[in-house]
């Protein structure tokens, strides 16, 4: 018996949702139309049940949370962060992290189909059948690559600033960190950008670490609370902190593995790049 079961939306609930997520994804893909105008009115509407030039004059500071122009992320803060890249995402990060605090965002049937559309234009490369729960951060989202059947629960935060790969059939558990830039540790201004790579069928367990640079090759898993440091073998269970090997999974004659895409000790890993490139070594040249 297989451990999830299938469960439909009600007829007209499926049909509205449907609707909803398409005119969404035209209205997105629409090169006339501002991406940062269509987030304000979809928030205002949907949490406020109003128009957005209504919230202008009845509530100001209400009106001017929904638009995406009006806040600031994190990653505008970074040197690294390309603007112009950005600025094309940032209104669709805003709708995500709006509605994920809203009824719509909080059921899996409306918040799995929002996400997935969105993703499909955030992240660099989408597979089929993405999977993406509630309350899952990224930092600049287009760094992001996803094959398929990829599922990520919540509370993920994913740092892809360098660069992140999901192979096929990866599953990030809730409360997982996967990064992809360090500090140096004698000046914490000084940053250098690595991509991380998370190979096929790879499960990172709940509350799991992934430090920037890391492989994690194909079938192999990162157990509960574990931090990834160095790379792991196929098939391998790393374990504690910093992660081990300590269990090796059987599987001789499976042909689901005979062929590897990405195995730590071959995987040709991207060239690492310095975030800020004109870094002094002075902590006072920089600010946050």
């Amino acid at each position: 018996m297989p451990w999830l079961l299938p469960k439909e939306l009600p007829l007209e609930a499926d049909r509205l949702l449907d609707r909803f997520v398409g005119s969404l994804a035209e209205r997105f893909d629409d090169p006339g139309s501002d991406r940062n105008e269509v987030v304000r009115e979809i928030l205002a509407q949907v949490m406020y049940g109003r128009n957005h030039a209504d919230l202008v004059e009845s509530a100001p500071m209400a009106a001017l949370a929904l638009d995406p122009r009006q806040v600031t992320f994190e990653a505008e803060y970074y040197v690294a962060t390309e603007p112009e890249a950005f600025a094309r995402v940032k209104p669709l990060l805003w709708l995500w992290r709006c509605l994920d605090q809203t009824p719509i965002g909080q059921s899996v049937a409306s918040g799995v189909a929002i996400r997935r559309m969105l993703a499909e234009r955030i992240f660099r490369r989408v597979g089929r059948n993405l999977k993406i729960f509630q309350n899952v951060e990224v930092s600049v989202g287009y760094n992001i690559e996803a094959g398929d059947d990829v599922v990520i629960h919540r509370h993920v935060h994913i740092d892809d600033i360098g660069g992140v790969v999901l192979h096929d059939g990866v599953s990030l558990s809730d409360y997982v960190n996967v990064y992809s830039h360090t500090h140096d540790i004698l000046n914490a201004t000084d940053v250098t950008l690595k991509q991380t790579v998370i190979g096929r069928g790879v499960r990172v367990a709940y509350h799991a670490t992934v430090l920037a640079g890391t492989v994690l090759s194909d079938d192999s898993m990162l157990g509960a609370m574990a931090l990834a440091t160095r790379d792991l073998d196929p098939h391998v269970i790393g374990l504690g902190i910093p992660a081990k090997p300590r269990v090796w999974k059987e599987r001789r004659g499976d042909p689901t593995f005979a062929t590897l895409m990405v195995e730590a000790n071959r995987y040709q890993k991207a060239p690492e790049v310095r975030a800020n490139p004109d870094f002094s070594g002075d902590p006072e040249s920089s600010s946050t």
